[in-house]
């Protein structure tokens, strides 16, 4: 689905008091790094009504929203979940917190080293299949399912460009 988009470097040459920014990452992302001031509802907490309680608590009900995440995957995710629900004209920035930091604006920071959903994910991945392979030779040929089934959920994911486990690993508390 087609959105308006915003590179990262027009959207902050605008008056950035007046911007509101939604970041749809992990709570763990957000902590690592992000830009001063946004509104943080993850992508799996997303409702037309609790982002419209966000805005007006901030006093911007009818502000242009801006969704960010880490590459630009989840901000469409988001638009097309609120698109004709919310008020508010929504704008992906393209390329996510990537583009933001290559084009060397400033963002807050910890030193604090938090792993991103997406490896999160292959981490995963290859556990279940590197399992399923050895107890399917160690202990019954049943087991090589496992490693077909993650196969399968990875081809899934890549065609429909939708992470059934990337949605479950961000539930995570070591994500919250």
């Amino acid at each position: 689905m087609s959105h308006k988009r915003i590179h990262p470097i027009d959207l902050m040459s605008q008056n950035t008091a007046d911007l509101c920014i939604l970041d749809v990452r992990t709570a763990a992302e957000v902590q690592a790094e992000s830009l001063p001031n946004c509104i943080h509802i993850p992508l799996h907490d997303l409702t037309p009504e609790r982002l419209q309680a966000e805005l007006s608590k901030r006093g911007k009900p009818t502000a242009s929203v801006y969704l960010l995440c880490q590459a630009g995957r989840r901000a469409e995710m988001a638009a097309d979940q609120l698109k004709d629900k919310v008020s508010p004209e929504l704008y992906i920035i393209e390329g996510g917190m990537n583009a933001v930091k290559q084009s060397q604006i400033s963002i807050q920071q910890t030193h604090k080293q938090v792993m991103s959903l997406e490896r999160q994910i292959r981490i995963a991945a290859g556990f279940l299949v590197f399992t399923g392979v050895v107890l399917g030779t160690w202990v019954n040929p049943v087991f090589y399912g496992l490693s077909g089934f993650v196969g399968a959920g990875l081809m899934f994911a890549g065609i429909t460009d939708t992470c059934l486990m990337g949605m479950l690993i961000a539930r995570m508390p070591w994500n919250k």
